[in-house]
């Protein structure tokens, strides 16, 4: 084994133009937010129903794929992983472009993004959505410490894993808090379980470490860094187990709203009757997000390879984005029951399925808060020594 050297990444012909594509999907969704800031939310597919529209998708997405980031700097800190260890730098500086991209992808689909200094002043302890606001502030805090002590001189192991082991804790109380966004959020039948906080940890694991893997192999490859087939086919092993936790999860939660007759609805209107999200959630969800990403990994000749992993990842991203639109737009559309047991006529939409379409200005946000998110992990790789120089198997310990 060679000493393990981390090196900034050259701005190389491929690395500039990637630079610049992510350029210009950045600028793309700032003109959306100016166009949107200057026409209201009606030039959206957004309206009195439907809250919550595709940016949000792209935000929670965001902000879950981040916690899930950090999980290969707690797999080398707290678990002592030693084939993990190399990666742990990048694992977190990706953890926190992350979290930035999908925060600002929510917060520049506010009505009003300059009174963002109202909710960071003034809290109401009462609503989960303050309690996020404090644990998305620590989770910068906390793994840029963990970062800085990782990247420190002669600095001590056990300071690591003590820094390492709290910023494991917090990314699982900051997903448990967006989870419970959810789950406690019992207006909505599709929102209304305590499984919710959970299942969006589970969600976290997979798509973290999915998104993870994408962004590795895509700089190695740029740069031309060696990278073991046995490490990437043991992290896309490991995400064949993720990916299996995220579906018994769903499980519990659909097979206990079954269970309670207030569900039924709901239950009907997303496993046979919604259309759209019936589709998005067998096919998209289950099938391509779950199933055939575990085949894939967990097969006897093809699971060693790498491409499985890559391609198991990309599954497991796509399945993910589907299951978050099914729970967000999906919860959204069903009708709200407003008096439970009564029934209710009015001419506002009461008992009818909600329609949205998302505009092409909600998808270009979405994709800048993506391209803010690798342009921050771009930006850490070229000024900081985040990337080692050699990731093969024999240099790394991988038996």
């Amino acid at each position: 084994m060679e000493r393990t050297l981390y090196r900034e990444i050259k701005a190389t012909r491929q690395i500039v133009q990637l630079a610049v594509l992510l350029a210009a999907f950045i600028a793309a969704a700032a003109l959306a937010v100016l166009y949107i800031e200057h026409h209201g939310h009606i030039v959206t597919g957004m309206n009195n129903q439907i809250v919550w529209g595709m940016p949000h998708v792209f935000a929670i997405f965001l902000i879950v794929a981040a916690s899930g980031a950090l999980n290969v700097a707690s797999i080398a800190s707290v678990f002592g992983q030693v084939p993990y260890k190399p990666l742990a730098r990048l694992s977190g500086l990706l953890a926190l472009a992350l979290l930035a991209g999908g925060l600002a992808v929510l917060v520049l689909d506010l009505g009003r993004p300059d009174r963002l200094i109202v909710a960071m002043t003034t809290y109401n302890f009462s609503s989960v959505f303050a309690w996020n606001i404090l644990l998305y502030n620590g989770f910068f805090v906390i793994v840029g410490a963990y970062l800085f002590v990782q990247m420190a001189r002669s600095m001590p192991y056990g300071v690591i894993r003590t820094a390492g082991t709290i910023a494991f804790l917090w990314r699982l109380v900051l997903t448990t808090g967006t989870g419970s966004i959810f789950g406690w959020l019992v207006a909505r039948q599709a929102y209304d379980a305590a499984v919710m906080a959970p299942l969006f940890v589970a969600m976290s694991f997979a798509i973290g470490l999915a998104v993870f893997l994408l962004v590795l192999g895509l700089i190695t490859w740029l740069t031309e860094r060696p990278l073991g087939e046995k490490l990437v086919a043991r992290m896309g092993r490991l995400l064949g187990i993720f990916a299996g936790v995220v579906l018994y999860f769903t499980a519990v939660q659909h097979l206990t709203n079954l269970y309670a007759a207030e569900h039924s609805g709901i239950e009907a209107f997303i496993l046979w009757e919604g259309g759209l999200y019936t589709n998005l959630f067998w096919f998209g969800q289950v099938l391509i997000g779950g199933l055939i990403p575990i085949a894939l990994v967990f097969h006897p000749t093809g699971g060693a390879k790498p491409a499985s992993a890559f391609v198991a990842s990309a599954l497991v991203v796509a399945g993910g984005f589907a299951q978050l639109y099914v729970i967000i737009i999906g919860g959204q559309a069903y009708p709200l029951e407003m008096f439970p047991g009564y029934q209710v006529t009015s001419g506002f939409s009461d008992g009818v399925v909600n329609a949205y379409s998302a505009s092409y200005l909600e998808v270009l946000l979405g994709l800048g808060g993506v391209a803010l998110a690798l342009a921050i992990t771009g930006v850490g790789m070229k000024v900081l020594r985040i990337l080692p120089t050699n990731l093969s198997d024999a240099n790394i310990g991988q038996d």
